[in-house]
């Protein structure tokens, strides 16, 4: 869900030295709004992600598969690292030329959606040239907002403690799903102690788990306009955070600086590090250990506040495909073939027709299988908390500024007042 300017960011930011060539990738069209058309009644669509080149390698392969079954189709794709992709498309929706199929995320649908840029699928779904039947777990109304379907899930994923478990196992610390908040203070106290490590590389930066708490106690990190919660939540949040960091309950903000893009879980700086479940790969690449999923604390023993997350596939408004376009999403997220190229690239798939096709044979992606299963069986799913327009830079600004915290160059009380000073801006639009 997704993943934005948490850990996701700083994952896909390791790819921005990936090369932007690969096969099939390239130039833009030059109708307006993207797409074009020729007299033999075949048309083309542009098709745009984030990601590095392994993410590009196995998209281009399934656009052959799309290509073969819709010869009158053809994509021309494009993919940047995160926050390329996003100056980009800016600039693009800017001048009326977006692609006319992208992949998207829950921060930036109002945003898109009030600048008049996202179509509504929901006409296609009429048309019968979208199916949003056979979606896991509610998946197929994450991207409604309003009424209107502006985006549609290809790969779930939920907020996770990932764990480092022979540390984790040296510490004597076993989480179980219906930990408190205390248990998890106890199990950090735990490794720091018994095996020099710190317990987790720290969390206060995490939007999405911040978020996760203030469900947990009745409130939320948006509303459909605005802040969910005080200056007071979150002076208590980033409080606590500074005295575990001084404590070494939390790895050293300035080690986990240093080694950036690096995780300091896979550095060894940290037994614990909160995400999202399917960058357990990340962990398992980086490090020399090996990691395993911890369900997420609860406040009260049961409510985990969880939900699953997703990258998207939304659609411009000004495409002049949108049959195509719909044609080409529906292919995305219901052909089997589909599944078991991509893998879990994007997370786990959003449909039980893809789920069933893709039987991850490796430890990792069984785990992160497991774990979404897992939280299914426990009935501890909710829906998303709607995200406001502005959500993208104060989700940054959160991160950014946490940081910022932890390292001693703000205070407390000076990084609650600016976070929501720039907030304040950021949400005004």
């Amino acid at each position: 869900m997704q993943q934005g300017g948490n850990v996701e960011r700083r994952t896909v930011l390791k790819a921005a030295g990936a090369s932007l060539v690969v096969a099939g990738l390239g130039a833009t069209a030059t109708a307006c709004g993207g797409g074009s058309g020729s007299g033999d009644g075949t048309v083309t669509i542009r098709y745009s992600w984030w990601g590095a080149e392994d993410r590009a390698q196995r998209i281009n392969k399934t656009i052959a598969l799309f290509e073969k079954k819709y010869p009158k189709i053809k994509v021309k794709t494009d993919f940047q690292p995160y926050t390329d992709f996003w100056k980009k498309f800016n600039t693009q929706a800017s001048g009326g030329n977006p692609p006319d199929v992208f992949q998207n995320a829950i921060g930036f649908l109002r945003k898109y959606d009030a600048k008049n840029v996202l179509l509504d699928l929901s006409g296609q779904v009429e048309a019968g040239n979208l199916s949003m039947d056979g979606f896991r777990a509610g998946l197929e109304k994450f991207g409604e907002i309003d009424g209107k379907l502006l985006g549609v899930p290809v790969g779930s994923n939920s907020m996770a403690l990932v764990i480092d478990k022979p540390v984790y196992t040296r510490a004597g610390v076993k989480p179980e799903q219906g930990w408190t908040w205390d248990d998890f203070d106890e199990a950090m106290t735990k490794v720091r102690d018994r095996t020099g490590r710190a317990g987790d590389s720290g969390m206060y930066g995490v939007m999405y788990l911040y978020d996760l708490y203030l469900r947990q106690n009745g409130k939320a990190f948006f509303t459909e306009d605005g802040l969910g919660f005080t200056e007071a939540d979150l002076t208590t949040w980033w409080t606590k955070a500074e005295k575990q960091v001084k404590s070494g309950l939390f790895a050293d903000a300035k080690k986990v600086a240093q080694i950036k893009p690096k995780s300091a879980l896979s550095a060894e700086l940290a037994g614990s590090e909160f995400t999202w479940d399917n960058f357990t790969v990340r962990y398992t690449s980086e490090g020399k250990s090996e990691y395993g999923l911890a369900p997420i604390p609860t406040t009260d023993g049961k409510r985990t506040a969880q939900y699953l997350g997703s990258l998207m596939l939304s659609a411009s408004k000004r495409t002049q495909h949108p049959k195509e376009v719909a044609q080409f999403i529906d292919f995305m997220v219901h052909d089997p073939e589909v599944a078991k190229i991509m893998g879990y690239d994007r997370g786990v798939p959003t449909t039980q027709a893809q789920y069933d096709a893709y039987k991850p044979a490796d430890p990792v992606n069984q785990a992160i299988a497991a774990y979404e299963e897992s939280l299914v069986a426990a009935g501890v799913l909710e829906k998303i908390t709607p995200h406001p327009n502005g959500a993208d830079i104060c989700e940054a600004a959160f991160l950014r500024i946490a940081e910022e915290m932890a390292l001693g160059s703000r205070s407390v009380g000076e990084a609650v007042k600016q976070f929501f000073t720039e907030s304040k801006t950021a949400l005004a639009g």
